[in-house]
């Protein structure tokens, strides 16, 4: 069993900045790539970051591009989004995801294992 538990989201201002975390556990594999996704009410699960195992394989999406930066620390098996310059639809349910294999992917269909999810709520 794998599992993945998210931390940091709240309620901030926009304009203002949050740092989300995401703490892997279990039987990983000896490498795995992770994401952070992200769906509001009433939409689909989103693609906002994902990293590949050493960093060197990093994708964002458009939305958050410049403003959101994806690492990852493995020797503590966690990886974090910090979020600046937040807007209002930046607000949703932040998900970590994790798949088997080195590189990243922008598809939530690619992932093996997901978190619960963390709120960020961003008032304008």
């Amino acid at each position: 069993q794998v599992q993945l538990v998210e931390s940091g989201g709240g309620l901030v201002q926009a304009g203002g900045s949050l740092r989300l975390s995401c703490a892997a556990s279990g039987r990983l594999s000896s490498s795995y790539a992770m994401g952070w996704f992200r769906q509001s009410p009433g939409k689909e699960r989103e693609f906002v970051a994902a990293a590949s195992w050493g960093s060197d394989n990093i994708y964002y999406a458009d939305s958050v591009k410049g403003r959101f930066t994806i690492s990852r620390d493995n020797a503590k098996s966690t990886v974090y989004l910090q979020m600046n310059s937040l807007k209002p639809e930046d607000t949703a349910v932040y998900y970590c995801a994790a798949r088997r294999g080195y590189f990243a992917r922008v598809n939530a269909y690619d992932y093996d294992y997901w978190g619960q999810g963390t709120q960020v709520t961003v008032s304008s």
